[in-house]
């Protein structure tokens, strides 16, 4: 906030937005409403698809084949030009049919429901649209109704509210309307409601000091547009674009040098050029590219991920961290008493959420409640005591509440033992009721009973233990010592240790029909309900297959340290020996100190945005490809800086699914360990296309060099190097990029991908596989071009093409021998094998294909020499798995 709005008296806030209790007038209003603008956030504008098109050339991998798609023409090559001018085109509109795809059902994603608040106009409550509130209004607040903007508390009763997706926070805040302490710099002050978060109980009035983009919420949605941040796929796309035009321009100076010193005719010299140009760039690669993605894009359309952008499906493949948010995405949001304690015995309660359906257990049996009368008592009094709704909604087919979420766990915690609110309160119907409040920390009701009226109470445990005289021992009414208490209050302390939320309970019977304060004295005690937020069922098990695939885990919540801990352990992030931080810890930290300790800390509690974007940033400086998830405002900022964001589709903000990358449709944490296996395999799959492509453009290239250099004439033709990049590659390389997923990709016999997709590893290969091609093809070449030019050149077309056939094979499994491998387990590359054998032969046999291609047909001799001399790349790649897996 701006202005300490919190720390000023709330005449003085009044005065400074020229306003009071009554309202404003419509006059005053419809003012504002033109100064200030409506109360909402920025929308991002959809792109229209001329724009989505056009991005689709923005890489300088395409202004080099456009380049030399130009040049060609210019030299009178116009079908090699057209050629590759058309299969850019296509690419583009591959990239840009996905691209709107993916926005179009973002936008069928959002939410677009228009919400009403009440505010005082002239004196009198109206209802009006949210988007027509402005600083100055008067703002009625009731349980249920989402806060439009943001505003100072002018009245509270008993008012609670929801701030989850701004805190990180699972419990609802209490609020109250005292000025704040002029000390206190909390970032949620008590005196503050905002944007985005919901009254979940009791009711207030306040005074609207911020709209739209001015909000919390606003200012936050207008810093994440400042972040800058780049997927990994366009980071290694760009970097290899820049070592390609490096590498052409020194090939292309050295050749036009070379001809200059041997005085060959500098039309000629271009054309060389231009065939080295077009033979180092693997032309194929951006439809390959693209095709891999967005096949990787429909596959995890089925599992329910929505990829916003294409590049972001390779990126998955690359994670090495996920942090995740606690509140909605490891948990429900929706809090669950997990353990009812009584006089030392603790009953552990199954669930799932807000679903009244569990067992309860005893020393880990299943017991039947009906067995156990201090259960049924406190089952009795969850469901007399507990005031909330319980509902089952078909829409969202899930249990939903109306209420506070503490009192909706009691009661759904009375169901699940057996008791039925509204059929109890038939029986005993209430006489009387003090709600809660922050005061006495208790809600206490009486009910009419057959002899005398039964009191219940259920709050805060201290004050009720402090209350109660008595408790039942073993069957008897007891008189509750000192020692005893004492007892409940270690074991209470033991529980809020691990992490729970704890409520106690209590009764006695009186013969009064109605009751004040003064009677909520010499209680019965009778334990405590301990309940935590819920955790989403298939997390656990999502962490656990996260750690087998070498994928670290950590939590970044706002939650406090104990409960995130609680939750890390139950869940399997954090062990004896990781550590945990808070928010004040980290600010204590430089740059350094803290990508130092990274990877030993597994738990960020108490944070807050700039946190989370500061673990985010130190990850990133350290080298490690991090996603984050998160559903909340709060996340936002992380979700963009994060190399991966991914947001909850269901309960996520509008504002966390604008900033990510990928949305979760179904909110589920497994389908985020199912997206990386996907992105996995796509990272697998690119790897493999670019090294076939990348060995035959280099095999390529060393072929020219190589005869430049030995004095030879130019072994092949530039329309020959189309005819190779643009046929044989392209079969073989789509065919490629329908490999069938590999096995072992979650497991830690996984290799981590590296942040450049040409590795060490890749780099060796692609030496290892194009070293023979240029020697294979030249030494033929040399034996054939003294006897027939034109024969030479279809000879070293041939010898090319049939190291790419058998090439294309190489690339199939990184370490297991070819023999090793099923013939028929890509039947696509079994069909683009003999179709581009087939088109070989059109281009050697036919005469339209050897007009273009300058080709003449070859005899049986000519084929004997050609397939044992390519058949030498599948030995040495044999020779190499063998070696590579003896060092393993």
């Amino acid at each position: 906030m701006d202005k300490l709005w919190h720390k000023i008296d709330i005449a003085v806030v009044l005065d400074n937005l020229q306003s009071d209790e009554t309202g404003l007038n419509t006059q005053e209003a419809n003012r504002r409403l033109r100064v200030y603008g409506k109360n909402k956030l920025q929308e991002a504008k959809a792109e229209n698809s001329v724009i989505i098109f056009l991005r689709q050339f923005q890489s300088p991998l395409i202004y080099i084949l456009f380049g030399a798609a130009l040049i060609l023409l210019a030299l009178g090559e116009s079908v090699d030009g057209i050629i590759i001018a058309a299969v850019l085109l296509f690419n583009a509109i591959i990239g840009s049919i996905q691209e709107g795809r993916a926005q179009n059902t973002l936008v069928a994603l959002k939410k677009l429901t228009n919400t009403s608040a009440t505010v005082l106009r002239d004196g009198t409550e109206i209802n009006i649209s949210a988007n027509e509130i402005v600083p100055g209004d008067i703002l009625i607040i009731q349980a249920g109704d989402k806060i439009p903007a943001d505003a100072r508390l002018i009245e509270a009763k008993n008012l609670q509210v929801d701030e989850s997706s701004l805190s990180g926070e699972s419990m609802p805040a209490n609020k109250a309307h005292a000025t704040d302490d002029a000390n206190d710099n909390s970032l949620f002050p008590k005196n503050i409601i905002f944007n985005g978060t919901l009254a979940v109980s009791g009711n207030g009035k306040a005074v609207i000091f911020a709209t739209g983009t001015e909000t919390q919420v606003g200012k936050i949605a207008k810093d994440i547009a400042t972040i800058d941040t780049e997927i990994p796929l366009k980071a290694s796309i760009r970097k290899l674009s820049q070592m390609i035009i490096y590498v052409v321009l020194f090939i292309s100076l050295i050749i036009i040098a070379i001809g200059i010193n041997l005085d060959l005719p500098i039309i000629e010299m271009f054309a060389v050029a231009v065939s080295l140009a077009v033979s180092i760039i693997p032309e194929g690669l951006p439809i390959v590219l693209t095709l891999v993605l967005t096949t990787g894009v429909w596959r995890m359309s089925k599992r329910n991920a929505l990829v916003k952008k294409l590049q972001a499906v390779e990126a998955l493949g690359q994670i090495k961290v996920i942090a995740v948010d606690k509140t909605g995405t490891l948990s429900r949001n929706e809090m669950m008493i997990q353990k009812v304690y009584i006089n030392g015995k603790i009953f552990d309660v199954s669930g799932n959420g807000y679903e009244p359906i569990g067992q309860v257990k005893l020393n880990d049996n299943i017991i039947e409640p009906l067995n156990y009368p201090e259960l049924l008592l406190a089952g009795k009094i969850a469901a007399l005591g507990a005031n909330a709704r319980l509902v089952f909604s078909e829409q969202e087919n899930k249990w939903t509440i109306g209420g506070n979420p503490t009192e909706a766990a009691i009661l759904v915690l009375a169901q699940k033992i057996g008791f039925h609110k509204r059929q109890l309160e038939e029986e005993t119907p209430v006489l009387d009721e003090i709600p809660f409040d922050f005061i006495t920390s208790q809600h206490v009701l009486l009910h009419k009973s057959k002899n005398e009226n039964l009191l219940t109470t259920i709050g805060v445990p201290e004050y009720i233990i402090e209350n109660s005289a008595y408790y039942n021992f073993e069957d008897k009414h007891t008189h509750l010592s000192e020692k005893v208490k004492q007892k409940f209050r270690e074991d209470l302390s033991r529980l809020t240790n691990q992490g729970f939320r704890v409520v106690a309970f209590a009764h006695k019977n009186i013969s009064d029909n109605s009751i004040d304060a003064t009677q909520v004295i010499n209680l019965t005690f009778g334990g405590f309900f301990v309940m935590a937020d819920a955790l989403r069922p298939e997390a656990k098990e999502s962490i656990k297959m996260a750690h087998t695939a070498g994928i670290e885990v950590i939590m970044i919540t706002g939650d406090h340290r104990n409960t995130a801990i609680a939750v890390a352990r139950e869940l399997g992030i954090i062990d004896d020996d990781d550590l945990s931080m808070t928010g004040e810890d980290l600010d204590l930290l430089s740059e350094t100190e803290l990508i130092n300790i990274l990877g030993s800390i597994k738990v960020f509690a108490r944070v807050n945005p700039d946190h989370k974007l500061r673990i985010i940033n130190a990850y990133k400086k350290k080298g490690v490809t991090i996603a984050m998830t998160g559903d909340g405002v709060n996340d936002a900022p992380s979700l963009v800086a994060a190399d991966l964001g991914v947001a909850m589709g269901k309960i996520g903000t509008e504002v966390a699914k604008e900033a990510s990358d990928i949305i979760l449709l179904d909110d589920n944490f497994q389908t985020i360990i199912s997206a990386v296996e996907e992105g996995r395999s796509i990272y697998k799959t690119i790897q493999k296309v670019i090294l076939y492509l990348f060995s035959t453009s280099l095999g390529e290239t060393l072929t020219i060099t190589g005869a430049l250099f030995l004095r030879l004439p130019l072994p092949i033709l530039a329309a020959q190097i189309i005819w190779l990049n643009f046929v044989t590659d392209g079969f073989l390389d789509v065919a490629l990029a329908m490999e069938p997923k590999e096995k072992c990709l979650m497991s830690s016999h996984f290799r981590k991908p590296s942040r450049y997709l040409i590795d060490p590893l890749m780099l060796k290969r692609i030496i290892t596989m194009s070293i023979p091609m240029a020697i294979g093809t030249l030494v033929l070449f040399s034996w054939y071009f003294n006897q027939d030019i034109a024969k030479a050149w279809t000879i070293s077309l041939t010898t090319l093409a049939t190291f790419q056939w058998f090439n294309a094979w190489n690339c199939i499994h990184e370490t297991k021998s070819i023999f090793e491998h099923s013939i028929f387990s890509n039947l696509y590359l079994i069909g683009a094998t003999i179709v581009v054998v087939l088109l070989q032969l059109l281009a050697i046999y036919t005469p339209f294909m050897q007009n273009i291609l300058r080709t003449v047909p070859l005899n049986l001799t000519d084929w004997l020499y050609i397939l044992p001399v390519s058949a030498t790349i599948i030995l040495l790649e044999e020779l190499r798995k063998l070696l590579t897996n003896k060092h393993t």
